[in-house]
């Protein structure tokens, strides 16, 4: 049942505010953000929330940085890219080399994403994300907690167990605001240059990076570490070590 979700979810974040002091909530402002969001203010917890502010967002997303402060009194702080990267980039590959390659779709998400996660995640002893194991095969083997290794610190998904009904229920049960985005066919919200509107029955992450394949679709977020204190990162049952 979904209240036995949302008894252990809140449990977690609490122990998380008890045991992992400083921790932050890296939040894309998207649906499942929205549930953590909402019990991060209505239990008081002491965990910051961040966004990371591509400079590439839906406007709708970056709205929701003044919906969260006028709705909870939470301000979140937002992470941006270096003007030089992001200008190397575009005078080295173009502005939208992105969709020529997933090599250089990952170099985008690195110069927008991956190092401003950096700074956010500097001095802190966790984070958490969003993240359900559900959303796509990039996830199956999502769990609950995880130890980062490409930033040294312990990482959270609290709902990983959740699926998308379970969302939408807490959304609506709890009247939490949300991107509008979603009632338009977009179930899953990344940069607007690389998100399109799902199709009836699509999987709801085939509107990401659309033009890849259904098992690249990761932005190097998201590293664990093997057994051999490799850091690796996961797509389906595929384990790739990442190169340091």
């Amino acid at each position: 049942m979904l209240q036995d979700k949302i008894t252990a979810t809140e449990q977690l974040l609490a122990r998380i505010a008890s045991d992992f002091t400083p921790a932050v909530f890296a939040s894309s402002l998207a649906l499942e953000d929205m549930v953590i969001t909402d019990m991060i203010a209505r239990l008081q917890l002491p965990i910051a929330v961040f966004t990371l502010q591509t400079g590439m967002l839906h406007a709708e997303t970056s709205n929701m940085v003044s919906v969260i402060k006028t709705h909870y009194g939470l301000t979140v702080t937002e992470y941006t890219p270096d003007d030089a990267d992001v200008q190397n980039y575009i005078d080295k590959n173009g502005k939208h080399a992105f969709y020529e390659s997933v090599e250089l779709r990952k170099a985008c998400c690195h110069i927008r994403k991956v190092k401003p996660l950096q700074r956010a995640l500097n001095g802190q002893k966790a984070w958490l994300t969003g993240q359900r194991s559900e959303q796509s095969v990039t996830r199956t083997t999502l769990q609950t907690q995880e130890f980062d290794a490409g930033n040294g610190l312990e990482k959270f998904n609290p709902i990983a167990d959740w699926t998308f009904d379970d969302v939408k229920q807490y959304i609506t049960e709890h009247q939490v605001p949300y991107n509008p985005l979603h009632d338009k066919g977009y179930p899953s919200i990344g940069c607007e240059p690389c998100t399109r509107a799902i199709k009836p029955n699509e999987d709801i992450r085939a509107g990401r990076w659309w033009w890849e394949s259904q098992d690249s679709k990761e932005c190097g977020l998201h590293i664990t570490v093997n057994a051999a204190g490799q850091m690796i990162e996961t797509i389906g049952e595929t384990s790739t070590i990442v190169k340091q």
